[in-house]
């Protein structure tokens, strides 16, 4: 018979990225005790990543934990980009309902509507927090007006529309039910969440089950899944056997010998747990997303949805550049093998393929920052490697017909700069959906666009809308293939020789265009320097220098002015390639170079 858990909620925090889901979770945990009263707290506690914390991004969903007048309330915090999407479709089975937190400035943006669309699906209910209410040019009330808006859109019951809201200063550690109320403290959120999030349901004396929703991963233990129990109760030395919907044939056996539930930012050992619980299990060597775990007595599986398919790949190759091996750890095939089938523990929108050359391994995933971010990991972990440009994956319809990924760009511009973007995106093969007028001064763009059209054009809309435009995506689907797209109209500086550039040859170099690299650094023959303002690759020699003679002194060099290098990110090195070069990627460099390093057998090549 099924019975509520009334001690429990499990809710999930979801938001468009940047709309304040990690800082509001930072202060649930303040105001609830978790921490003690004199200790130093920083901010974003639960982007525990190096590079979640410098971008302020949430790239993997967190689970934590708190007490609210004897009820555990378990807050799962989920990403808010698009490239994780996959994350937060699968964290909403964990939960009875969900926080929607929306900036009172930016109002709903296209990953609130995705991540709103899930929730609505599995009939959660709703909390809306309206959230920055202390930002100057906040508007509330508007913005409760869109929200309700995207509710009908997406085709909301009446008691999903008859939704609570909230308003909060997240960073201010307030909450209030109306904006003219006194604000003290985050108890109005508490009690909303009690008051309206329904307890978890189950039978308890039923059969155990529980689906694991994220995996995790830690070197001592292995995997750890993660999951709610959703009957029957969980018990530490339990025998129990695995299956998974999507694999009927699996049954697999196995014994529950480590069980943790989460405690503020903690994994707490415990040796049952039952109904409602969110459990976190150790010991299963192959665990993944989306198997059950069942008593033997009556294995049956709860459905769970596939995981959203990648879109895009690239090419992780062995570098084999003049320069490998000075400045990474680890530069093997065997390293990189190892490193690339490790990811797969934990990210489970990524595939790894090997080739038919065993220094190349093609990684695909849900878009460019998805991969980006892997590549940053691994290069902060002392590996060295290079990658091709990245290419869209492509389908055939029953009719052999070539499908593409497409996918919705939606875009704010101040609207002086509309027409450059309109023009840009049309030659990228998007088609413009919608066009109105957004707050101060900035027009809203909607696109239909191939996902290769956006491959590489990030940095030039920053540059043509001087940074102050703002770019959201989200997948849409495969159509049929739109034509060709050309991605770069320049060409690439190459350098000529290895050695080490100087400033007279940089000087020589820079009247063809820009400049990547400044004087005294390493270069090699094949590697690109800079970009062409022209179409074509020029070969340049930067490490020339000035022959001596009575007439010509070297103190006249000084005189020489360079313009600074451009220095490029990760993320612009990834859009600049073209499809006949590779980035490589080390511990302290990167740097662009052709695939043919050989002149003479490049232009055989291209001839070819």
């Amino acid at each position: 018979m099924k019975t509520k858990r009334e001690d429990v909620r499990n809710i999930a925090i979801i938001a468009h990225v940047d709309h304040g889901k990690t800082t509001l979770v930072d202060e649930l945990l303040k105001q609830s005790g978790v921490f003690r009263e004199n200790q130093a707290v920083e901010e974003r506690v639960m982007d525990s990543n190096d590079i979640e914390r410098e971008r302020g991004i949430t790239i993997l969903s967190k689970n934590t934990a708190v007490y609210y007048k004897g009820t555990k309330i378990n807050i799962i915090d989920t990403p808010g980009h698009a490239d994780f999407g996959g994350e937060v479709e699968r964290v909403l089975k964990m939960v009875n309902g969900v926080v929607l937190v929306v900036d009172a400035f930016e109002g709903a943006m296209p990953q609130t509507k995705f991540v709103l669309r899930k929730a609505l699906e599995l009939s959660l209910p709703v909390i809306v927090c309206i959230n920055k209410i202390d930002r100057p040019e906040a508007r509330p009330d508007e913005v409760i007006d869109e929200v309700l808006e995207l509710f009908m859109d997406l085709d909301a019951s009446d008691e999903q529309l008859d939704c609570p809201f909230v308003y909060a200063s997240a960073k201010a550690g307030v909450a209030v039910l109306d904006l003219t109320d006194e604000e003290r403290d985050m108890q109005p959120l508490f009690e909303t969440i009690l008051d309206y999030i329904p307890a978890p349901e189950g039978d308890p004396d039923a059969d155990t089950q529980v689906l694991i929703s994220t995996i995790d991963y830690n070197e001592y233990v292995g995997r750890i899944g993660i999951g709610k129990v959703d009957n029957g109760t969980i018990k530490v030395g339990m025998d129990a056997v695995v299956v998974n919907e999507h694999e009927p044939d699996r049954q697999e056996k196995v014994r529950i010998s480590k069980l943790y539930e989460f405690d503020g930012l903690n994994k707490v050992d415990v040796k049952e747990a039952s109904i409602g619980s969110i459990v976190a299990i150790s010991g299963i060597a192959d665990i993944s997303i989306g198997d059950t775990i069942c008593s033997p007595e009556n294995p049956s599986a709860i459905p769970f949805q596939k995981i959203s398919e990648p879109t895009i790949a690239m090419q992780f190759i062995v570098n084999d550049s003049p320069f490998a091996g000075l400045e990474g750890k680890y530069v093997t095939s065997r390293h990189l093998r190892d490193r690339l089938f490790r990811e797969l523990n934990t990210d489970v929108s990524l595939r790894v393929e090997e080739s038919e050359s065993t220094d190349s391994f093609k990684v695909s995933g849900r878009g460019e920052l998805h991969l980006s971010v892997l590549i940053e990991n691994m290069r902060r972990e002392g590996y060295e490697f290079a990658v091709s440009k990245a290419e869209v994956l492509y389908k055939q319809d029953e009719n052999g017909k070539l499908l593409e990924p497409m996918e919705i760009a939606y875009i704010d511009v101040p609207d002086e700069f509309t027409g450059t973007v309109i023009e840009k995106l049309s030659q990228r093969k998007g088609e413009l959906q919608n066009m109105g007028t957004s707050n101060g001064g900035y027009t809203r763009l909607e696109f239909l666009i191939p996902a290769r059209g956006l491959i590489g054009y990030r940095g030039e809309f920053l540059t043509d809308t001087k940074g102050n435009g703002i770019m959201n995506t989200a997948f849409e689907g495969y159509a049929p293939y739109k034509g060709d797209i050309q991605y770069r109209k320049s060409g690439s500086l190459i350098a000529f020789e290895t050695g080490e550039s100087v400033t007279y040859g940089l000087f020589g170099a820079q009247e063809r265009g820009i400049l990547f690299i400044g004087p005294g650094e390493k270069v090699y023959s094949g590697m690109v320097i800079g970009q062409n303002a022209k179409t074509d690759d020029i070969e340049v020699n930067i490490c020339k220098t000035k022959h001596l003679t009575n007439t010509r002194s070297s103190s006249a060099d000084e005189a020489l002015r360079l313009t600074p290098p451009k220095v490029l990110s990760l993320e612009e090195a990834l859009d600049f390639i073209d499809t006949d070069e590779l980035l490589e990627v080390t511990p302290k460099s990167l740097r662009i170079r052709k695939k043919i390093l050989d002149a003479k057998m490049r232009k055989r090549g291209n001839r070819s």
